[in-house]
């Protein structure tokens, strides 16, 4: 890959403004935004397909691009991290699955981040929503380049059976399980009630119904617990933080990454959407979603900023199917490596700048994100921390003359690659399977046998990373997690705030 790599300083910026147009002429810099929802599925959308009636994405993809084979990762932090970082997963995060509340380990603090790269450049710079990154102090948006924090730190469904984290609403709270499988406790010290036997993966955290309550954070200082009724009120809450976040900041460059806990499981739409869609609640979530995309975009227009600002709509991964997301035609879901788990409905909006009403197939991903924003904020990328993302501007912009910046990608699931892509063609290395994603999206006609060169080639392809990355495991490439000695949860299992983290005030309880 021709990843760029970090040199000297963090980073250099350029003297002149940012080039962004396809004739080189100086610029202000734009704006940038970038909404990630959780778990949408490629076809949750009106412009990927769905029948949910979703107007201001409609009318966002009719102004704008969609890109028709952009890339994630099968699950949230590794796929943030790709984001962030412009990294694959596994070089900037490598942990095996996603992290869990209290977790000893997280994004390391000294990682260069779309945040910290922006905020170098003038921008101001805020995350509102689901960070799920690490939830330690060391580890949050705040120490990560980020000037404002507003919103969970991991996904909403990791809270407390009592205050409805682990059950839709109207339906019931999971049984207990008869024979409970150990569970997660990074600091058996912490509490008596978490003192079980260590599983091998405990630093990412507290599993299932051991951990403890959802925290609603700004900055640094927890303002909230997460009940049933503040789940209802968190797409509005996020949407509104920003809207004043771009008030406030509309006569300066501004960073804006949104990520919303929509549509996670579990499924709270506001009472005025459900039961409005014809997918079912996870499609009332959806439209919420796209209202609050409305609220953006419609403010962006008010204040004259349309022009001005590049808005990326995407996943962090393909939608799960068992709560109800659709991925068609995409074969599989949310956790899997097939092209539903990782293939992700994505729209670039930028009036003026991005060709209205088009689409494109070339491969895009998460991490090519951050060489372009950078390029575009006037940010010269150069040497001593690899990153694997291109710059995808002339994607974005419908300018590709020639070869386009990205002609492979390699699917990894936690630390294993379990698929390499090479223009259309796609290899599921264990299962020994070979698709034509151009003829055959829904990977459903395996054709290893009828293209023995084709195999090879992808073989030697994913044989490149070896020493890299890895195949499986951790590889040289992989750079260290960060790390804190004694992981506590922000909010303990009786409800007292962590200390140092409530406004001045040494103990403060939610009920």
């Amino acid at each position: 890959m021709n990843g760029l790599r970090w040199t000297g300083p963090m980073l250099v910026l350029l003297l002149n403004a940012a080039l962004i147009s396809t004739g080189g002429a100086a610029e202000q810099k734009p704006n940038i935004i970038v909404i990630n929802i959780d778990d949408l599925g490629y076809a949750d959308i009106g412009p990927f397909g769905s029948t949910t009636k979703t107007p201001h994405l409609d009318r966002m993809a009719a102004e704008g691009r969609k890109l028709m084979s952009h890339y994630a990762a099968p699950v949230c932090s590794p796929s943030r991290a790709a984001l962030m970082t412009g990294c694959y997963p596994k070089r900037a995060l490598p942990i095996p699955h996603v992290l869990f509340p209290a977790a000893a380990v997280g994004l390391h603090p000294d990682e260069v981040t779309m945040a910290d790269v922006l905020k170098e450049a003038g921008y101001a710079t805020a995350c509102i929503g689901k960070w799920h990154l690490g939830d330690q102090p060391e580890f949050l948006p705040t120490r990560q380049g980020f000037d404002y924090f507003y919103g969970i730190p991991y996904s909403n469904d990791m809270g407390t059976v009592a205050d409805g984290a682990k059950n839709n609403p109207g339906e019931p709270p999971p049984k207990p399980r008869a024979r409970p499988r150990p569970k997660q406790n990074p600091n058996p010290n912490q509490s008596p009630n978490l003192n079980v036997p260590p599983r091998k993966d405990d630093e990412t955290g507290i599993k299932a119904t051991a951990q403890p309550p959802l925290p609603l954070l700004r900055n640094e200082q927890v303002i909230n617990r997460v009940k049933a009724e503040q789940q209802y009120e968190l797409t509005l809450d996020y949407t509104m933080e920003a809207r004043e976040f771009i008030e406030q900041n509309k006569d300066r460059p501004f960073f804006l990454y949104l990520p919303h806990s929509a549509v996670h499981f579990p499924i709270y739409p506001r009472e005025e959407f459900a039961g409005k869609s014809p997918n079912g609640a996870i499609g009332d979530w959806a439209m919420e979603v796209d209202w609050s995309v409305g609220q953006v975009l419609d403010l962006l227009r008010e204040l004259k900023l349309d022009q001005k600002t590049l808005v990326i709509f995407t996943s962090d991964n393909g939608g799960s199917v068992r709560h109800g997301s659709k991925n068609g035609p995409l074969r599989g879901g949310k956790a899997e490596t097939w092209e539903g788990g990782m293939r992700v409905g994505t729209i670039a909006w930028w009036p003026g700048k991005i060709p209205a009403g088009t689409s494109t197939d070339e491969i895009t991903s998460m991490m090519d994100l951050l060489p372009t924003v950078a390029r575009l904020g006037g940010v010269e990328l150069s040497a001593d921390r690899k990153i694997d993302g291109v710059d995808i501007w002339p994607v974005l912009a419908g300018t590709v003359d020639g070869k386009a910046p990205r002609d492979h990608f390699f699917y990894y699931r936690g630390f294993r690659m379990e698929a390499v892509r090479f223009g259309p063609w796609k290899l599921h290395l264990d299962k020994k399977q070979l698709y034509h994603l151009g003829d055959d999206l829904g990977e459903q006609n395996d054709v290893y046998g009828q293209h023995p060169e084709v195999v090879e080639k992808l073989q030697q392809l994913a044989l490149t990373m070896e020493d890299d990355l890895g195949l499986d495991g951790v590889g040289p490439g992989c750079r260290p997690l960060g790390r804190v000695v004694k992981p506590l949860p922000l909010i303990d299992l009786e409800g007292v705030v962590r200390e140092g983290m409530t406004m001045g005030v040494n103990a403060v309880r939610f009920e």
